[in-house]
């Protein structure tokens, strides 16, 4: 009867009413610096802190008190805190900013252990309790530690080192344990790349390489690898990779700044730092829809309706070593049925908001709806229209999935051929983008004189005729895309296979910013993982559903920044901190209170100003932050026009 009461409490602990009456309970006062990691222990009626007081604090949440406070032992800002499983919430693990990690006995007060392993700042640690006595740590140096706590051996060694991989300058940032795996470990580092390994394995191969008796005489031509194949795979938002040297050139930094799994392990989401917040689906797996991969990466051109056949994963776009062809299998074509009153009506709704150039709002009815009616091809055709519109980051790769998708449920949908035409020319795949649009032309020759046909034929000839002599060209250049330059931060060959195969996101989340710290948390709110909880460069902290993306609450939780949201096991109870020196709670209030003055209830307006905040230079955001109004910025969101390039005309301009 227990489970079945704990079963409904998990199910129904976050539900809509319980979110939009989300408000502060709670301070908790102690520290005298930032509050840079918050854990709950697994009954949830413990939450341990850490500071840059170099102080740690165990709290009763629930009842608002300081149980027990220590000086850590640490030199520098603490940046990450851990109960060990199975040690009653004896054992309390410390990482911080003077490259040490440190194990505690609360009962006693004492730091009973400190491993000086590290070369820079730790800024992870991980457990899990299928391994007892055993914990990971993520730091700067980039390695990836593993401890063992047992009396005869307390000692650390190196289960991942990403320098082998990516040179001297990558650094760790975030990892985490599956919780219904503990065999899979997933890493976030500089770049953009998410590393999801397979712990169980690396060990089997280490035993293996010394029991075999050749293992001493391996020769050049026999190089042991650090990992062995199938150790390791990799994620990343498909649009990344391609934009990294126009973010390089900006001062724009890639970092996963958090990665977590979803509670049932099926899931891995990413506070990616200087872009959005991704989910990766880690059971149905995508490739990235514009990723040029080698020759030797494809089967012979396989491509049967619209799906590549590589271990099964489905794109609807085959890019070919000769560039761009949309597949013309017609098999499986979904019959467009009507949509039921309330999603047309949804659908009339969203169409309204894009004739008044409300992008955002358009999205999120479009969403809501494509929810409901997951097949049907318009909605995707008509929300890419929106995204391509808005111009967010990420927007235009978004809508070359919608595309895409509309495509593949309909052959013959000539705004998303078109619109996908138009995607590939503004992500930069200027020869693909030709050949989609000659394919387009082909398909609807009625159109191919039409204005918006030429214009984006005009816009295309002068970039392919600009990047003639540029070594950049795109063609055949995939694995020069995913490449760095330079002899410390050179890329193994094993590594460039490694991001070759990466997968693709499934859901992105937009609205907050995260360019200031490196520290900042996302994470799933509610055991069914219905919501998605980030923190924010603003102060606020944002709410989004997991399934439609759409942006549900922000809410004021720092004078600063919010770096940190740590959701309650098994209640609607959210903790939470940043650079204000204390310990938010924050659950849903009773209806009588008065009006939640943290709501910040303009989330469009917030959402623009996190966009123009990403996209402005260095000086800008710290003109920003001292609150000076930058009058450069369109509001559009991206200091860029709302209106489109001239290529609008009768196949693109209003959604259907």
């Amino acid at each position: 009867q227990e489970r079945g009461a704990l079963g409904f409490e998990r199910h129904y602990h976050v539900t809509d009413p319980f979110i939009r009456r989300l408000g502060l309970e709670a301070e908790l006062q102690g520290h005298s610096g930032c509050v840079n990691c918050l854990e709950w222990n697994e009954k949830g009626d413990l939450l341990a802190s850490g500071s840059d007081d170099q102080h740690t604090i165990v709290w009763d949440p629930l009842h608002h008190k300081k149980l027990l406070s220590m000086h850590t032992g640490h030199t520098a800002n603490i940046f990450s805190v851990k109960f060990l499983p199975h040690s009653g919430d004896r054992i309390l693990i410390t990482g911080a900013a003077d490259s040490k990690v440190h194990v505690h006995d609360l009962t006693v007060k004492e730091t009973i252990h400190m491993f000086g392993d590290h070369t820079n700042r730790v800024k992870r640690i991980a457990t899990a309790p299928m391994w007892p006595n055993t914990f990971w740590s993520a730091a700067e140096d980039g390695l990836i530690r593993q401890y063992d706590l047992r009396e005869n051996s307390k000692r650390s060694e190196v289960l991942i080192d990403l320098t082998e991989y990516c040179g001297q300058l990558v650094e760790a940032k975030c990892l985490t344990v599956n919780p219904q795996d503990n065999n899979y470990l997933a890493v976030g580092a500089s770049g953009p790349f998410v590393r999801l390994y397979d712990i169980r394995m690396i060990h089997n191969h280490r035993k293996s390489m010394k029991q075999s008796p050749s293992a001493g005489v391996h020769t050049f031509c026999d190089r042991q690898k650090p990992l062995p194949d199938g150790a390791a795979q990799y994620y990343v938002a498909g649009h990344l990779p391609v934009k990294l040297p126009d973010y390089n050139n900006r001062l724009r930094v890639l970092v996963a700044t958090y990665v977590t799994f979803s509670p049932d392990g099926t899931e891995l989401l990413v506070n990616m730092g200087g872009e959005q917040v991704y989910l990766f689906d880690l059971t149905y797996k995508q490739r990235p829809y514009t990723f040029l991969l080698p020759k030797k990466c494809h089967p012979s051109g396989e491509v049967q309706n619209g799906k590549t056949s590589t271990n099964g994963v489905s794109n609807g776009i085959h890019l070919h070593s000769n560039g761009f062809r949309l597949s013309e299998g017609r098999a499986h074509v979904s019959p467009q049925v009507e949509l039921p009153p309330y999603l047309e009506k949804i659908k009339q709704q969203a169409n309204e908001a894009f004739a008044c150039q409300l992008w955002t709002q358009a999205i999120q009815l479009y969403s809501k709806a494509v929810q409901k009616a997951p097949n049907n091809a318009m909605l995707y055709g008509n929300r890419a229209a929106a995204y391509m519109k808005r111009k967010w980051d990420g927007d235009h790769y978004d809508a070359l999935r919608d595309c895409l998708k509309a495509i593949s449920l309909n052959p013959c949908h000539l705004k998303a051929h078109f619109r996908l035409a138009r995607c590939l020319f503004e992500l930069k795949y200027v020869a693909e983008a030709l050949e989609c649009l000659d394919d387009f032309k082909g398909k609807f020759p009625e159109q191919a004189h039409s204005s918006a046909c030429d214009a984006l034929d005009r816009d295309i000839n002068a970039a392919l005729f600009s990047k003639n002599d540029n070594a950049e060209d795109k063609k055949g250049g995939g694995p020069i895309r995913l490449r760095a330059t330079g002899r410390k931060d050179s890329i193994s060959e094993d590594e460039m296979v490694l991001r070759e195969r990466s997968y693709d996101y499934k859901f992105r989340y937009c609205g907050h910013c995260n360019t200031t710290t490196d520290i900042k948390e996302a994470n799933f709110f509610g055991s069914n993982a219905q919501y998605i909880v980030s923190g924010s460069d603003d102060g606020s902290f944002f709410i989004w559903e997991k399934e439609t993306t759409n942006l549900v609450r922000v809410l004021q939780g720092d004078e600063s920044i919010v770096n940190c949201l740590q959701p309650h096991p098994s209640y609607c109870f959210l903790a939470t901190s940043g650079i204000d020196p204390v310990v938010r709670l924050w659950n849903p209030r009773p209806e009588s209170e008065t009006l939640n003055g943290r709501v910040v209830v303009d989330m469009e307006g917030a959402s623009q100003a996190n966009q123009r905040r990403m996209n402005a230079d260095p000086l800008e955001v710290m003109l920003l932050n001292m609150g000076y109004r930058i009058t450069g910025l369109s509001s559009g969101g991206t200091g860029v026009s709302d209106d489109e390039d001239s290529s609008e005309g009768q196949v693109q301009c209003r959604p259907s």
